[in-house]
């Protein structure tokens, strides 16, 4: 098809709506950086769209052209790091082979979880307030019931005698340590930080081994006499 006057016009016409497009995709996450910066500093509660625009250079106005408020700011953040953190928890929690020492087992989930939240901060400071917009809430309460689940599939296959009960109250349990030790977690930095980490995988791996037994990585195997 020759390239006319009139094709090149139909070209730019086509070009000029991807480009607002990929302008408008830039300041929505240029808002979005900026929200979660104000979320961590202030809490969702006393933050408002006046400090976010402030924070990420913009007038008021421009924000209101893509969020009417905070509340629609914070479900935004909020569906692209469930997103995000499901992709994570779905590589963390699948099964493993059950000759995987349990040592191993833990701290590579627990590096994955500490390492999300340690990256995006505001996810755990959006979740963890009374004030949590209702359709966060409710999609984080799904996000726990579809985490319980993946951590008794990962708790089957690390502990296949356990019984279907024994594996949700264990499941439970372990998720309740990890988010008390993510708190810990996410109040220090640095050396102290990678302790309290250590910590956590610690108790979590305590609490497993006698119910786990003779498997590789536990006290058991550890400390048994060579032949």
């Amino acid at each position: 098809m020759p390239d006319t006057p009139e094709t090149q016009e139909k070209d730019r016409g086509k070009e000029q709506p991807r480009r607002r497009q990929a302008r408008g995709e830039r300041r929505i996450a240029q808002l979005l950086e900026a929200a979660a910066s104000v979320f961590c500093s202030s809490g969702y509660a006393a933050a408002s769209t006046n400090a976010i625009a402030r924070e990420a250079g913009v007038s008021p106005g421009t924000l209101y052209q893509f969020f009417p408020n905070k509340e629609a700011i914070a479900i935004e953040l909020g569906d692209r790091l469930m997103h995000e953190m499901r992709e994570t928890y779905g590589a963390a929690l699948a099964p493993v082979d059950p000759a995987t020492p349990l040592a191993d087992a833990v701290g590579a989930v627990v590096d994955r979880f500490i390492a999300f939240t340690t990256e995006h901060p505001v996810f755990f400071a959006l979740m963890k307030g009374p004030d949590t917009p209702g359709r966060m809430a409710e999609e984080h309460d799904a996000l726990h019931s579809t985490l319980v689940t993946r951590i008794e599939e990962l708790l089957g296959s690390l502990l296949p005698d356990a019984s279907a009960a024994d594996l949700t109250r264990m499941a439970h349990v372990c998720l309740g340590i990890h988010k008390a030790g993510l708190e810990l977690v996410l109040t220090h930095e640095g050396a102290e930080r990678e302790a309290y980490v250590r910590e956590v995988k610690d108790v979590l791996i305590r609490y497993l081994e006698p119910l786990a037994g003779a498997r590789p990585g536990t006290p058991d195997e550890r400390s048994a006499p060579e032949a």
